[in-house]
């Protein structure tokens, strides 16, 4: 039988779907809390459970010339900023176990990166911090490979887990999505988020970054909540081009209301 996870007064796990929103990566700190200013508004309008997500460091871009990030102690200053304004959780990865700790002093959920999700210390690290950890199953991954993955955080005894399909490789700079893993991930007892933004990017498509297909965000998401997934991860900006981080495969915030509109009305005729 499927967990309800409880993050802040938030149930995930059972209708309606909790929807995971932000920029990619914190930027200025007026920017960040204006984004999360607009999605705090909108999702309250709409009564979508809302959680906050952005990373303090892309310690994973393609190049060394990309944006990270602020970093650590900056980054957590400006989560714990939006989380005490605003109210809502706040949801954040980290890439080495050093890290979880500090963040699980800030954040509601520490999230173990795709690409770091076999990463036995960083899984072990996460749980230890009794906070709710969120493990995003890699794109080389199987979905009944990530059972391997919820062992390694259930051995420290910490069972308040989130499993997020994001995507699997296929070929060169491609992903693609293979619907039958969110109900065989959902068969693991964990609740099951769908990352429709990172589903649709092109991993270093374009000579030292990413591409994406934004377009495709919306349909992809649509499938997902057919199938019953339990949340929506999606990276967001006030001006996609403009965006530090992933830009081409963010959702523009004005573009939201419709969208959100569109799985409720799905997940209500289930």
């Amino acid at each position: 039988m499927q967990k309800e996870i409880d993050i802040k007064g938030i149930r995930i796990g059972k209708k309606p779907f909790v929807f995971i929103a932000g920029p990619c990566v914190i930027e200025p700190e007026d920017t960040t809390l204006r984004i999360a200013e607009l999605l705090v508004d909108i999702t309250k309008k709409l009564h979508v459970p809302f959680i906050f997500k952005s990373s303090y460091d892309k310690a994973n871009r393609t190049s060394i010339k990309s944006y990270r990030g602020p970093g650590i102690i900056k980054g957590l200053e400006i989560l714990a900023k939006v989380r005490n304004t605003f109210g809502c959780p706040v949801l954040t990865d980290v890439h080495s176990k050093e890290e979880a700790q500090i963040a699980g002093e800030v954040v509601d959920v520490i999230q173990v990166p795709a690409l770091l999700s076999r990463q036995t210390d960083i899984l072990i690290e996460c749980g230890r911090t009794s906070k709710v950890v969120n493990i995003k199953k890699g794109q080389f991954m199987a979905p009944y490979d990530v059972k391997y993955a919820i062992d390694k955080v259930e051995s420290t005894g910490n069972m308040k887990i989130i499993v997020t399909e994001r995507g699997t490789c296929f070929g060169y700079n491609n992903l693609v999505n293979d619907f039958r893993a969110i109900p065989i991930l959902k068969g693991l007892g964990y609740p099951v988020v769908f990352d429709a933004t990172h589903s649709v990017q092109k991993p270093g498509a374009l000579q030292g970054c990413s591409g994406g297909e934004r377009e495709f965000v919306l349909p992809l998401s649509k499938a997902a909540i057919a199938i019953g997934v339990d949340g929506i991860f999606m990276e967001v900006h006030i001006n996609p081009e403009e965006a530090l981080c992933d830009g081409e495969n963010s959702v523009a915030i004005r573009d939201l209301p419709s969208y959100l509109m569109t799985l409720k009305r799905i997940e209500e005729s289930l």
